[in-house]
């Protein structure tokens, strides 16, 4: 069980607390104790001792109840100003309103309170503008293909269209249907990727034969435009899920062969360095931009509007996702001669 500790600040309110309940205690015996000697000293105190002695002692505690009920009210007020506006603020952000905020004056001694409470907030308020981002993308993307399957499918009614014209356009309803199904699975995979935390199933595999093997795999893709791929690297072993990594080569090999223009050159290199493995894909595509490179891992985001129907956008978070599951990072650099994706994965246990 992990141990709170008192945090500098919350000691110094325990003590001002403290410190209000000692001042009340003493001005209340103090208040009595005058009363007491008052009484006494006058001789305001007549008649039968006996039946006197508790005067002194009733009128103080009357005096010294409002004094106490007074001093106690404005001691605490200030002391626990900064605890009501904490309150108060932990209430709006319960009720949505993750845009709030809290800053106290330095005397107060809760600016790390603050610090958190405002950490917390920002924190919320961004999942929340991911979801929301996530929720529309997510409903545009996958309403453009039903939209277009619908379109055709209500041409295809039409009695007055070629054969030519039907198979066309139910090409493209498959590759519509397809591409739809594909945004599924993907999302569906991710979902399941960022809920879990770690490799369930490990193995020692030739990651340089997996790569070939994926080169193959999209052999279709990259000869169409006849692009030459380059496969400069010697044999290397990794430790790792295997199925999961195959994911990550072949988004980012068809990444590299979409943005490709013509009869140019992809380039996949293996390094090793350092006890970790550095795998990297170079397309000679057009430059990233580098407001766009920070959001090219994020969920339905596309750099290149105009291949937009080719891809779902989610392909680079699971590749992100997947290296993060490895302990590895991936990056990416751009410029006007070519764009370069790098995977550094360390060497798991095995």
């Amino acid at each position: 069980m992990k141990l709170i500790k008192w945090e500098p600040s919350l000691r110094a309110t325990k003590w001002a607390l403290r410190i209000c309940v000692f001042l009340i205690l003493f001005v209340t015996i103090t208040c009595f104790t005058s009363l007491e000697l008052i009484f006494t000293h006058f001789g305001w105190l007549q008649g039968d001792e006996d039946a006197l002695q508790f005067l002194p002692l009733f009128v103080s505690a009357v005096i010294s109840l409002p004094i106490g009920a007074l001093l106690t009210t404005l001691m605490l007020h200030f002391p626990l100003k900064p605890v009501n506006k904490l309150l108060q603020g932990m209430k709006r952000l319960a009720s949505g309103h993750f845009e709030e905020r809290l800053h106290f004056k330095r005397s107060t001694g809760l600016n790390e309170i603050a610090d958190t409470f405002n950490t917390l907030a920002s924190e919320l308020q961004n999942t929340e503008m991911l979801r929301s981002d996530f929720v529309n993308n997510f409903s545009h993307e996958f309403k453009t293909p039903i939209v277009s399957v619908r379109g055709f499918a209500k041409l295809l009614q039409r009695d007055d269209l070629t054969a030519e014209q039907r198979h066309e356009y139910l090409d493209i309803i498959v590759d519509e249907t397809t591409r739809l199904a594909n945004m599924a699975t993907n999302v569906l995979n991710l979902t399941r990727l960022e809920n879990q935390s770690i490799l369930s199933s490990v193995s020692r595999f030739n990651l340089s034969e997996q790569l070939r093997r994926c080169i193959l795999l999209m052999e279709k893709k990259w000869t169409a435009k006849q692009l030459t791929i380059s496969a400069d690297f010697s044999e290397h072993m990794i430790s790792g899920d295997e199925e999961l990594l195959k994911e990550v080569w072949v988004n980012l090999l068809d990444n590299a062969i979409k943005f490709s223009p013509e009869g140019a050159e992809v380039k996949v290199e293996i390094r090793h360095k350092l006890g970790q493995l550095y795998v990297s894909f170079t397309n000679h595509g057009p430059e990233i931009p580098a407001d766009e490179q920070k959001r090219l891992f994020d969920k339905f985001w596309q750099s290149d509007s105009s291949h937009a129907a080719e891809g779902t956008g989610i392909g680079l978070s699971l590749v992100k996702r997947i290296v993060e599951l490895h302990k590895g990072k991936v990056s990416v650099e751009s410029d006007p001669a070519q764009t370069i994706f790098h995977v550094i994965l360390p060497e798991l246990p095995r």
